[in-house]
């Protein structure tokens, strides 16, 4: 008798045996008779500390399977009662894998494993999206967003941080299939050695989960004791990619109505004529920057200062609440939505409509023929192709601007030297027509370190000024990590985002000069707080009175801040109220969306 053969376990009471020697590659039996050497050595000279070994691992494989199957998808579930339940799936998957033959059980035992891997993986990226994004992973649409994370690992770590983080998680993951792949087989053949008290535990572990699932147990804090979380999750997460599925199809028609996109052009936007319009997104700016106590007060501040200057100026502002179709990140859908009047909440719905010819804000300028469109996007570090569908005639992205400075974090330059930048490309070039710009400004953007400051106008030349500043700036693994330090540093960017906005419009603006500006989206939830509105706070500012007495009908506060009775309204509604308050006979256009 081989070694191979003394040394294995006894074989199936389904009568079929070990593959011996003769049925294993000969490159590989050598290997596999060493190894089984090495161990019945050890059995044999240390039988304790042998059985003991084999026992924790035991007991390692299933405390792992056990965590993949009541892993929550939120940070704040991870708490000991959500891992004292008695889950259906295993006292499922041990009924069946007692009645499997050996090598269709070897099978569905890796099968197993390699899903309860997937899940764990899925579940992971459900905590990052929801600690981010506010919501969980979507399987369908949401793989594409990874290249996006990737590069805010960069950003924030540096190329070979980030290499490291990726080459790292990429092994985490597979080490992660394989053990769980063996850890389920271990459990497998654990059960199939005893099948008569495999069998009879298989049954009261049945009948107890039974038992609890029926009277409704939950001793507790209102946790029930019968779990059966993956069978959920999974139901779950097939509804989701079946709507998702629909969505898209539903979608795709609803993009093709606009009641606004026959117009003539002469009706559109006469209320504005002969202005030079702004329409400025602040990155993450939520209700939390004027709510949030540990926030608010800085930002208030700031406010408050630029409102009195502008005052003085001769402008005054309105201010309302808008309902953002993101929350944590993604800004272009936030953007997208705004400006093309549909609610654009995933990846796809973006995809449909910016593949289609739906008139936008920036397109409404365009077509009426009566402004210049361009767009500034210091965000942008490659060609975009958006910018056409969006309707402007000329795009700056961050190799068009002129930037010789650093970059801080992810923002490629400060907003207040992508504002001068505008003010020396086109602003400040008077042309035959007034201009219409689309503006994204990014110093607010996460992880909100190193933060630029506020230098003299006629200081920020190409932006080499700012080279000591980011220097001496936070580090941003430190101020991400910090509860506290997090929203305080975010606060200080979305004031600075203030300041530098509103400064530009007290320097340069004039009598001519409409502002709209709003926030994208509220900042992750680690800022927000779990479970935040998707609020953002959205301001009219202008000179000329007339251009506020056109939405004196829309309720929204005076000043830069909306007040506790200010209405909130989706996002996806802002374009057609703006374009009925400054069209010449609104009722042609179809009335606003509700």
């Amino acid at each position: 008798m081989s070694l191979f053969t003394r040394s294995s376990p006894s074989p199936d009471t389904d009568g079929t045996s070990r593959p011996s020697d003769q049925d294993t590659p000969a490159k590989t039996v050598e290997p596999v008779r060493r190894w089984r050497g090495y161990r019945t050595a050890f059995r044999r000279k240390y039988p304790v500390a042998a059985r003991n070994v084999s026992w924790g691992v035991t007991a390692l494989a299933a405390a792992l399977v056990f965590f993949a199957l009541l892993m929550p998808g939120k940070v704040e579930y991870f708490e000991a009662r959500q891992f004292l339940r008695i889950p259906v799936e295993p006292i499922l998957a041990a009924a069946l894998m007692l009645v499997l033959p050996r090598r269709p059980r070897l099978v569905a035992a890796v099968v197993v494993g390699v899903g309860l891997a997937a899940l764990v993986v899925v579940k992971a990226l459900d905590i990052g999206f929801n600690q981010f994004l506010g919501r969980g992973f979507n399987v369908v649409l949401d793989w594409g967003l990874l290249d996006d994370a990737e590069s805010y690992v960069q950003d924030t770590l540096g190329p070979t941080g980030a290499t490291a983080a990726v080459v790292g998680l990429m092994v985490l993951v597979l080490t992660l299939f394989v053990v769980m792949a063996l850890a389920v087989v271990r459990l497998v053949d654990l059960l199939v050695r005893d099948r008569d008290r495999a069998t009879r535990g298989t049954i009261v572990a049945g009948t107890v989960w039974i038992t609890c699932a029926a009277l409704g147990l939950t001793p507790i804090e209102n946790t029930a004791v019968a779990s059966r979380n993956t069978i959920g999750f999974v139901q779950d997460r097939w509804g989701r990619v079946q709507e998702t599925l629909r969505d898209e199809a539903a979608f795709a028609e609803e993009a093709k109505k606009d009641t606004f996109a026959d117009v003539p052009a002469d009706r559109l936007l006469t209320g504005l004529r002969g202005k030079d319009v702004m329409i400025t997104f602040i990155e993450s700016y939520g209700r939390a920057a004027l709510e949030d106590p540990a926030i608010a007060p800085g930002v208030d501040a700031a406010l408050d200062e630029e409102g009195e200057a502008l005052t003085e100026a001769g402008f005054a502002a309105r201010s309302g609440w808008l309902t953002s179709a993101t929350y944590g990140g993604s800004s272009w859908l936030g953007h997208s939505t705004f400006l093309t009047g549909l609610w654009i909440d995933n990846q796809s719905r973006y995809r449909t409509v910016t593949a289609g010819e739906r008139l936008t804000l920036p397109g409404a300028f365009h077509k009426s023929g009566a402004w210049r469109t361009v767009g500034i996007v210091p965000g942008v570090q490659k060609n975009w192709p958006e910018g056409d569908f969006y309707g402007l005639d000329k795009v700056y992205d961050s190799r068009d601007l002129g930037y010789r400075g650093p970059k801080f974090s992810w923002s490629t330059m400060p907003d207040q030297y992508a504002l001068t930048a505008f003010e020396r490309l086109e602003a400040a070039k008077k042309g035959d027509k007034p201009l219409m710009s689309e503006i994204i400004l990014t110093s607010s953007h996460q992880p909100w370190a190193p933060l630029p400051e506020m230098v003299g106008w006629d200081e920020v030349g190409d932006g080499s000024v700012y080279r000591d500043i980011e220097k001496a700036g936070k580090d941003p693994a430190d101020v991400f990590t910090d509860p506290v330090e997090v929203k305080e540093e975010y606060g200080k960017s979305v004031q600075y985002s203030l300041h530098s906005l509103l400064q530009y419009v007290e320097k340069y603006g004039d009598e001519n000069t409409v502002l709209v500006f709003l926030g994208d989206h509220q900042p992750m939830a680690s800022v927000s707080g779990n479970g935040a509105s998707h609020d953002v706070p959205v301001t009219v500012v202008a000179h000329d009175p007339e251009v506020l007495d056109r939405i004196d009908d829309w309720g929204w506060s005076d000043g830069l801040r909306p007040g506790d009775d200010a209405p909130v309204w989706r996002m996806d509604t802002f374009r057609d109220r703006f374009l009925t308050a400054y069209g010449e006979e609104p009722k042609a256009a179809g009335p606003p969306a509700p």
